[in-house]
């Protein structure tokens, strides 16, 4: 498996700790950045992750902002992206199984890195239901 993550300035610390994490697990991370806590903007990560995921580069994307809001707008702005702003091990759970989300958005102020990395593990592991209904609303989706 591989996995795209970025973040901009707010959300360095925390993308730093997922992607080592990752890595202990042995998932392979493109870190698009950013590479420091100086102030920089969220849209820059959120495309470059994105593009990754949209481009089959990466199997799933993280992005991190310091809400996640505005790097999840960011990222469902990219064809076939699906990013949904996860605060809960069961939204990880049910944006994977009901929308087949590809790419999850943390806020690093609301989500400690115990969460994160347990919303992560949901987000990763969890399939797609595959059910019809589900399937239906995702077609619904896409433009």
């Amino acid at each position: 498996m591989k996995i795209a993550i970025g973040s901009d300035h707010a959300g360095f610390e925390l993308k730093n700790k997922i992607r080592d994490y990752l890595l202990e697990k042995n998932i392979e991370v493109i870190d698009f950045g950013c590479d420091s806590s100086a102030s920089t903007d969220y849209p820059i990560y959120g495309k470059k992750v994105a593009k990754s995921v949209a481009n089959n580069e990466a199997e799933k994307g993280i992005v991190i902002c310091y809400t996640g809001i505005g790097i999840s707008i960011v990222a469902n702005k990219e064809k076939n992206i699906r990013c949904a702003l996860v605060r809960s091990k069961d939204e990880a759970f049910l944006t994977r199984s009901h929308n087949d989300a590809n790419v999850v958005a943390l806020g690093a102020k609301y989500t400690p890195f115990e969460l994160a990395k347990e919303i992560v593990d949901v987000f990763l592991e969890t399939p797609f239901s595959n059910l019809e209904k589900h399937q239906r609303r995702i077609n619904e989706i896409e433009v």
